[in-house]
Order: structure tokens, then sequence, then C-alpha cells
């Protein structure tokens, strides 16, 4: 059975869906260039470009909560904002050339809110959780480059399992939290709590296993430039929840004290 990353974007259907088009549309114009290949390192660049584009995004955020400005409206917005963004992108690839740095700098503002919220709380909170984002990243990287984790379909389908767990979990504590007087039990700082957030740390981090087989397998197989944005942009979406669970496992902690 073949499994694919949770993650919309990286997912072997999606790379050849989109190997399988430009083939098909070499014979009408095309702003992107289709002859063009995707190669790691252009991933990587374009990783790069999005990170960069989402600090900068996410400052705007920063300085308005630091500056007696409530920052929830460009929040709010632009979780929403990146969410359908995210969608789009899914169902066109080759529009992510555009709609990645879109994303990146929409996200960037809800990062921003957030990570000023939480440093409110917990003063230090964000240099902890992007310095463990981070290391996980590298970690989690060289431990793919040299080999020592194979991203077999054994793998593949564990890792598959356990983040739709995840989502479904989150989804339905939200939606019980809404209709019903319940707090689920990832909230407060319990053990069983922390625990929860040990694991779906866990399970984001072996994520980027999965982002980086399937970006190496789409530039082996020779996918068109644009799906370097689409990679990067799959990329930044694990590495954003990655950080997001960070600083949930490190609020809860400092609460212990």
């Amino acid at each position: 059975m073949n499994f694919n990353s949770k993650n919309p974007f990286l997912n072997s259907k999606r790379f050849s869906s989109s190997n399988a088009t430009s083939r098909t549309e070499t014979h009408q114009a095309q702003i992107i260039d289709y002859n063009q290949e995707m190669t790691v390192s252009g991933t990587i660049n374009k990783t790069a470009i999005l990170f960069l584009i989402l600090c900068g995004s996410a400052m705007i955020t920063w300085w308005m909560a630091f500056n007696q400005i409530n920052p929830m409206v460009p929040t709010i917005g632009g979780a929403i904002v990146g969410l359908i963004l995210v969608i789009i992108s899914s169902f066109k690839p080759q529009a992510s050339p555009y709609l990645a740095p879109a994303y990146a700098l929409f996200e960037g503002l809800f990062i921003g809110g957030i990570s000023a919220i939480f440093e409110l709380k917990v003063p230090g909170i964000v240099v902890n959780a992007v310095g463990a984002t981070l290391v996980t990243f590298l970690v989690c990287l060289g431990l793919y480059k040299f080999k020592i984790v194979k991203v077999n379909e054994q793998f593949k389908s564990v890792v598959v399992a356990a983040t739709l767990a995840i989502a479904t979990y989150y989804l339905f504590s939200w939606l019980a939290s809404l209709i019903f007087n319940f707090t689920p039990v990832h909230y407060g700082n319990s053990m069983m709590s922390i625990g929860i957030s040990v694991f779906v740390i866990i399970i984001a981090a072996l994520n980027l296993f999965l982002d980086f087989d399937l970006i190496e397998k789409g530039a082996r197989e020779r996918m068109p430039k644009f799906m370097e944005w689409y990679g990067a942009m799959g990329l930044m979406i694990t590495l954003v929840w990655l950080y997001i669970e960070f600083l949930r496992l490190l609020l809860k902690l400092s609460s212990k004290d």
C-alpha cells in the first residue's frame, strides 16, 4: 500500500500528475518554463526565500503587539488567507511561484502575532522555540542525508497514520469544546497534556523525512521547475507546524515552575 505525506503539497500523486501535465502542455505558451527541471538545491533556495518573507511579515504583527496596537485582525486574517492559499495551491501547483510567496507573507502575519502573544506570557519563549525548531530540522536533515533514517513504505504508513490521528483528535476536541462544556486533555500543563505535545512534536519532525524524500523524488523524476516552489511551500507548512507545537510545549513546561 502506498502512503503519501499528510502535507497536501508533498505527495507523490501530485508530483506525478504535475509531470504529466507539463508533458501534455508543452505546445502551449506558459509563463513558467516547463523545460526547466526541479532540483533539490533549487527547492532549498526557494525555501530560504519563503522563510525570509515569512520572517519579514512576522515582524509587522510582532511590532504591533509590542507597541500597544491590537494585532489580532492581521493575525487571524493571515491564518485564514494562508489556509485558502494552501487549498488553492494543492489544486493548482503550477501557480506555486505566485501562491507560495503570498502564503509566506500571510502566514508570517499569523506567526508574528501568535509569537508575540506567547512572548508576552513567557519572555524568551520565542527564541527557544525557534532554536528547537532549527535544531530539529538540522538533525532530521542530517539523519536523512546520511541514510541513517530510511523512508520506506512502512515508515510512511506509520507517520501518515499518526498524523491523521492527530489531525482528527484536534478537530473533534475543538468542536467538542465549542459545543459542550469540555476541556480537551491537551489543554493545561498536566503530564498527560505535556506528553501529548511531545508526541505531536515527534510526529511533526518525522513528517520532515517524508518532505525530504518527496522533494528528492521530485528532482529525481525531473518535475517541472515550478515544483520547487510547491515543494518549498510544503516544507514551510511542516516547519510552521513544528514551531507552533514547540511554543505550546514550552508554555506548558514554563507554567509547571
